[in-house]
């Protein structure tokens, strides 16, 4: 069925490039890495530890602004991510200006299934989201923060930050190596088992598991899948499964996520989501696993001059656990308020920055992931609700067509539509 909704066109940005770094112009990329390699011993504004999403946002932002930023991370670009490589409206925005997405695949329509039965196409006029491979899309990410005057330095792992009481004005990040990197404002963003966020103290109250295959198919299984991708609501509270084409490179991302705990029955849910699709008789080029944590609400959000971002904080969406639009986001604000934190005096006015930012988060990532929580409590009671509405009711789907175009998120259609209040109400009754 098409939606026929007033919902306007993502308006994604393609490049059909490679991918290669580019580095600075005229630079070799190799050389910036060396030459920063050479200059760890000075005191750098803004130290950002992990080069995925949301350290490259919060790199470019602070360079943007003129200061000295190092970005760090332990491994080299472009390497493997396990992730859908969904880029839904609100990563769009979140973007640097003139980033070219290289996208794999435009999708406008969803096949919606509960546990593979009552399966259901919905398409729409108007393009929902793009997909990338995640090594590519963060490869360009950091070249645009060495392009805006970040310095990466790669093959280096932080290991936990050193901060001094009173009115210190710098903090050390400690490498596996045993140097000291000195900075102004730190930014941890080194993902969900991130040493910067144990510092800090962030807690979690929700953690899952998720699955993935890489399935290189034929170009005639690749053409079948071009455009569409396909949701499964599964077996287990809170489950679902994916099947994400890239269909320039011939592959399938195909997963599942459920609740930590469930490993077993995770690992044969996608096992039976493979078989079902009829894809069990090719050979996956990458089977990998992660786990996603969200924050709970009272987690901290900085410590000293330090803060957090992306997954190292808990930011993701707790329904569907998409965080690459929060990575970006929060990344992007932790590294403009990284900035005050680095020109603060005294400690008073280190704690008055470290707080505007907390409150940046909790005013717009805040509010959409307390609806997302709300959205998977009832989700996990009566999730043929969720699949009957988006399936089969019109205005549904167009909310949820709207939702992926980043023309409103959760928090908005609970507070403005009755109807999205009353689904997870009737949902969430026991």
């Amino acid at each position: 069925m098409t939606d026929t909704g007033s919902t306007q066109d993502l308006a994604l940005t393609d490049d059909a490039g490679d991918g290669a770094s580019e580095g600075f112009a005229g630079t070799d990329p190799q050389d910036v890495q060396d030459d920063g390699a050479a200059r760890l011993d000075g005191v750098w504004d803004v130290v950002v530890v992990g080069a995925g999403p949301a350290g490259s946002s919060a790199a470019h932002a602070a360079a943007s602004r003129g200061r000295r930023v190092l970005l760090l991370d332990k491994a080299e670009h472009p390497r493997y991510k396990t992730c859908g490589g969904g880029i839904i409206g609100p990563s769009r925005d979140a973007l640097p200006e003139d980033f070219k997405l290289p996208l794999q695949d435009r999708v406008s329509a969803v096949t919606f299934a509960l546990n593979g039965r009552w399966t259901r196409t919905r398409r729409s006029k108007r393009m929902l989201f793009g997909l990338v491979n995640r090594d590519e899309f963060d490869l360009r990410l950091v070249q645009s923060a060495e392009q805006a005057g970040a310095v990466l330095v790669t093959g280096v792992a932080a290991t936990g930050v050193e901060q001094r009481g009173g009115d210190s004005r710098t903090v050390f990040v400690t490498l596996a190596d045993g140097r000291k990197v000195e900075a102004r404002a730190v930014v941890g963003a080194d993902g969900s088992a991130s040493r910067i966020g144990r510092h800090v103290g962030v807690t979690f109250d929700q953690i899952d598991l998720g699955l993935e295959a890489e399935i290189p198919v034929p170009e005639s299984v690749s053409r079948a899948w071009a455009g569409r991708i396909h949701l499964d609501w599964g077996p287990l509270p809170g489950s679902y499964g994916w099947v994400f084409p890239k269909t320039d490179s011939g592959t399938l991302t195909v997963g599942v996520i459920s609740a930590r705990g469930e490993g077993e029955r995770t690992k044969e849910y996608l096992a039976a989501y493979i078989r079902r699709l009829g894809l069990s008789g090719f050979e996956p080029l990458v089977e990998s696993g992660h786990l996603t944590r969200c924050r709970a609400e009272d987690s901290p959000l900085s410590r000293g001059r330090v803060l957090v971002a992306g997954d190292a904080a808990g930011l993701l969406e707790p329904w569907t656990r998409e965080g690459i639009s929060y990575a970006l986001r929060s990344g992007r604000l932790a590294g403009e308020w990284a900035v005050q934190v680095a020109e603060a005096g005294g400690a008073a006015d280190v704690r008055r920055q470290a707080l505007n930012y907390a409150f940046a988060i909790k005013a717009g990532l805040g509010v959409e992931m307390r609806a997302g929580k709300v959205m998977l409590a009832s989700f996990e009671k009566r999730p043929y609700l969720f699949h009957l509405a988006v399936s089969v009711i019109n205005p549904a789907w167009r909310a949820f067509a709207r939702t992926t175009q980043g023309h409103t998120t959760f928090a908005q259609l609970m507070r403005d539509h009755r109807a999205a209040r009353k689904l997870a109400a009737v949902a969430g009754r026991q």
